[in-house]
């Protein structure tokens, strides 16, 4: 397989996961292809753990699809971890580890629209590429509301500042009052 390829397959592998195996309508695949091909930093040092859930994700897609570890490293792990590879991996593991349930069946795909909500990128409703960008770099260096909106999550009658917080008890108190609900 060439880098192309498995680039390109990866990528349609990330939309798979939060799409709910629907190829993403061209509008949606333009919003995902920004945030695959905008770098995740953080300013939280815990945040570290995104980021490794993020890069794993890579790994994750080579074993199901049996590709050498090594063009893996070669072809996917030159280049940091993007904010869609974080928030996949970060919707991925909320569902498996802790929301999953039988009953209503895989809800990995319906956290990343809640994300994509609190971000404010449900908005955008044209290709606007410094939009996109503004926004993403407002949630890495922590700049939106003490509630969580304007990032990854929005919770209501918070007493808690979401952005002192690493990302990890961020989805946290937001299950928590999803659990609520």
């Amino acid at each position: 397989m060439t880098r192309r390829e498995i680039n390109e397959e990866y990528f349609q592998w990330l939309c798979e996961l939060v799409s709910g195996g629907v190829k993403p309508a061209p509008f949606r695949c333009w919003l995902l292809q920004q945030l695959h091909h905008t770098d995740f930093f953080y300013t939280i040092p815990k945040d570290a753990n995104r980021f490794e859930d993020g890069v794993n994700l890579r790994y994750r897609f080579g074993n199901q699809y049996d590709i050498d570890q090594r063009l893996i490293m070669r072809y996917l792990d030159d280049r940091n971890c993007s904010v869609l590879e974080m928030m996949v991996a970060l919707c991925d593991r909320c569902e498996q580890q802790i929301m999953s349930n039988a009953d209503i069946g895989d809800r990995t795909g319906e956290w990343f629209e809640e994300m994509l909500d609190s971000l404010g990128l449900s908005d955008i409703d044209e290709e606007d590429e410094n939009a996109v960008s503004d926004i993403l770099e407002r949630f890495m260096n922590h700049e939106y509301e003490p509630n969580g909106k304007g990032g990854l999550f929005t919770i209501e009658h918070g007493k808690r500042d979401m952005c002192s917080a690493e990302i990890w008890y961020q989805a946290m108190w937001y299950l928590n009052g999803v659990l609520g609900r």
